[in-house]
């Protein structure tokens, strides 16, 4: 899974944060506050998107509805997975992630690993 490009993200990010289906001149709407972005632009990235499997449509009237197929965390865990399978030495990989992270995020991971042992929602 790629890094989402800066319309993509800014679409995703709106999409995830309003949890509901939303139609793309809402999106080109809410954006235009920040900055002037074209409805066909907005619809074109939108359908990019869809086509990566991100969003699920469905028609309402004549314009598409559009929502995130997961979770923004789900998203992030694909982009973590992707980065470590990219190095050829995985241990070396994590343990530099490890020394950067906070003390605080340090403690969710050992939580997160008791509650849920590596490898067990393995099939």
């Amino acid at each position: 899974m790629r890094r989402l490009g800066e319309l993509e993200a800014e679409i995703m990010d709106r999409l995830w944060s309003w949890g509901r289906p939303a139609t793309v001149r809402e999106v080109v709407d809410d954006i235009n506050r920040d900055r002037p972005v074209a409805y066909t632009t907005v619809m074109t990235v939108a359908d990019i998107l869809y086509g990566k499997g991100l969003l699920r449509r469905e028609k309402q009237g004549r314009a598409w509805l559009y929502e995130p197929t997961g979770s923004r965390e789900a998203y992030t865990a694909a982009l973590m997975q992707e980065a470590l399978g990219a190095s050829q030495d995985r241990s070396a990989a994590l343990a530099h992630f490890i020394r950067e992270i906070s003390a605080d995020e340090a403690e969710v991971i050992r939580r997160l690993l008791d509650e849920h042992p590596a490898g067990g929602d393995r099939p």
